[in-house]
C-alpha cells in the first residue's frame, strides 16, 4: 500500500501534527540552550566563588622587583572598589601602617617619612584613637592619610550583619573627628586581611575604597623582631613598581630602619604617592 493510501485511510491531519512537531523540537532545543547558560553562569559563579571568598589576603611572588599576584586579581577586586597593588610601570611605593596599639615606635616612623617628604596612610582601631591621639593629630598635621582598620579588630569575615559592620566602622570614623576635627578618609584595611566578598560589599555601600597590600613581612610580633639586615632584605629585593607596602607601627625594626630603608629606595629609583593614586 502506498504512503499516499495509508495517509488517506488513516486520516492522519498534518495540520495538527505538523506545529506539535514544531513546539516539540523547539521546546527541545530550547531546553538545551537554558542548560548551557545555566552551567555558564554556575561555572563563573564558581570561579568568582573561588578567587574573592578566600577570608585571608595572600600573595604569591615571581620574579625579584616584579609584582606579585594576589589570591582575586585586580581586576576582580575593582569591583569592590578593592585593591592590592598600583601601576607596574611606574616607580612608585605607597607606604601604609597597620597601628594596633602605641608602644614609641611611631615616632621614629613619623620622624623618617618627614624627611623624606613621604605620605603614608596609618590605618587605625579605636585602642589607638583612645591612647594616643596626639600621634594621630601629628598625622594629619603631617600631611599623611588616616585610614579606618575597625574598631575592635575583629574578623570582619564572619560578620554578616551589615548594622554590626557598620558599627565597627562608624566608631572609629567618628573617634576619628572628635579628635581632629576633619572628616576621615574613606579608607579601609580589613585586619589581619581577612574578608569576604559580603563584607568587601558592605564596605563600598558605606563609601569605603578597600586596601590590601603587595608587600609584607614578619614585622608584627614584637618579641622576635627580624634583624636590621633582614628587614632591609626582604623589603629591598621584594619592592617592585607600584607596591603597596604593609608594615606595622609597632615593630621596633620599623622605627629604627625607616630612614636608611626609605634611602635606599630612592637609591633604587623609587618614589612615594598617596593611595588615592592607585584608585585613578
Amino acid at each position: 500500500m502506498r504512503i499516499e493510501e495509508i495517509v488517506k485511510e488513516k486520516k492522519v491531519d498534518w495540520k495538527k501534527i505538523i506545529p506539535t512537531a514544531v513546539l516539540l523540537c523547539a521546546m527541545f532545543f530550547l531546553g538545551r540552550t537554558i542548560a548551557a547558560v545555566v552551567a555558564q553562569v554556575q561555572a563563573s559563579e564558581a570561579w568568582n566563588s573561588q578567587i574573592l571568598t578566600s577570608e585571608n589576603w595572600g600573595l604569591g611572588f615571581g620574579e625579584e622587583g616584579a609584582q606579585p599576584t594576589g589570591n582575586a586579581s585586580g581586576q576582580e577586586l575593582a569591583q569592590y572598589n578593592a585593591y592590592f597593588v598600583g601601576d607596574a610601570e611606574q616607580k612608585v611605593i605607597y607606604l601604609t601602617f597597620d597601628c594596633g596599639y602605641e608602644n614609641g615606635n611611631t615616632e621614629p616612623i613619623l620622624d623618617a617619612l618627614k624627611k623624606h617628604n613621604a605620605p603614608a596612610t596609618f590605618f587605625v582601631v579605636g585602642h589607638y584613637l583612645e591612647s594616643a591621639p596626639d600621634l594621630v593629630k601629628r598625622m594629619v598635621e603631617e600631611g599623611h592619610t588616616v585610614g579606618n582598620h575597625t574598631y575592635h579588630h575583629p574578623d570582619m569575615s564572619k560578620i554578616s550583619d551589615k548594622a554590626a559592620f557598620q558599627e565597627e566602622m562608624d566608631s572609629v570614623k567618628n573617634k576619628f573627628t572628635e579628635i581632629t576635627g576633619m572628616d576621615m578618609t574613606m579608607y579601609y584595611r580589613p585586619p589581619q586581611g581577612k574578608y569576604s566578598t559580603t563584607n568587601l560589599q558592605m564596605a563600598k555601600d558605606l563609601g569605603y575604597s578597600t586596601f590590601f597590600w603587595s608587600l609584607a613581612y614578619v614585622d608584627w610580633n614584637v618579641d622576635n623582631q627580624p634583624s636590621h639586615e633582614e628587614a632591609l632584605d626582604k623589603l629591598c629585593k621584594r619592592i617592585h613598581p607600584g607596591a603597596i607596602v604593609l608594615l606595622h607601627n609597632t615593630s621596633r625594626t620599623n622605627g629604627e630602619i625607616m630612614d636608611e630603608l626609605l634611602t635606599k629606595w630612592e637609591e633604587m629609583g623609587y618614589t612615594f604617592g598617596c593611595l588615592e593614586d592607585v584608585m585613578q
